[in-house]
């Protein structure tokens, strides 16, 4: 029976270790950044690995035969150590990636490279009331824009440093389209700045701003290392791992 550790994190990730099992041994690895996160069929390991030589060492030490990498997009240190880990280790890596966000009709996007460059798009000739969904890890990169306010949404309550004018709201998604709208009516909400992750989970704030006239500052997904495959749903991960554990 084949090993294979997924990344994950995702609930891309949680779905493959479900279709994976019984058939192979499925281990999930999670980051441990959330409270109380939604585990995966299979085995779970919680935290990190110690950079790309302790995933190395991991990889060697539990006989792992393939991974796949389903982190969030914006994940780029755990990517980055797992082309460099699996490199080391000799062991074959897939990311799996969801679809990002397309622009539709009607949106008014900003798209920006990164959450600095975002900040510097938050003029208050923009909007001086903004809905930042971009998670509570980067809040310190918005700290210093004291003229705006902020309704910030996240699963856990964030650390400072953080914007001084804030108002948190602690959820977790799918959200519906009109508890969108609901939300950023009653906040008198004028940019919505968020990063493009992708899925059904948090795209309704799209349709939301879309539908309410709002501009969207929307930040790029980093780049993911060259030479590694990248496919875009369970199912294609699932037929390319048997060429993936052949080759291992």
């Amino acid at each position: 029976m084949a090993t294979v550790l997924v990344l994950g994190g995702t609930g891309e990730a949680r779905r493959l270790a479900s279709v994976l099992l019984p058939a192979h041994r499925v281990i999930s690895s999670l980051a441990g950044r959330v409270a109380d996160p939604a585990l995966p069929a299979g085995e779970v390991r919680v935290g990190g690995f110690g950079g790309a030589e302790g995933l190395a060492g991991y990889l060697r030490a539990e006989r792992v035969d393939a991974v796949v990498d389903a982190t969030h997009p914006f994940a780029a240190r755990m990517s980055d150590n797992a082309a460099r880990a699996c490199a080391e280790a000799g062991v074959p890596l897939v990311v799996l990636r969801r679809p990002g966000f397309e622009p539709k009709p009607g949106d008014d996007w900003r798209r920006v490279p990164s959450l600095e460059a975002a900040a510097a798009e938050l003029l208050p000739a923009l909007a001086e009331r903004v809905f930042l969904t971009t998670g509570r890890q980067g809040l310190s990169r918005f700290a210093h824009l004291g003229s705006l306010w902020f309704l910030v949404r996240c699963v856990d309550p964030p650390v400072p440093p953080v914007p001084p004018r804030l108002e948190v709201v602690l959820d977790r998604g799918p959200f519906t389209v009109e508890g969108e709208i609901g939300l950023m009516r009653r906040h008198g909400i004028g940019v919505l700045v968020t990063k493009d992750s992708g899925g059904a989970m948090t795209a309704a704030k799209l349709e939301a701003a879309r539908a309410l006239g709002i501009p969207v500052v929307i930040v790029d997904r980093p780049p993911v290392t060259p030479g590694v495959p990248v496919l875009p749903s369970v199912e294609e991960v699932t037929a390319r791992l048997p060429a993936l554990l052949a080759a291992h």
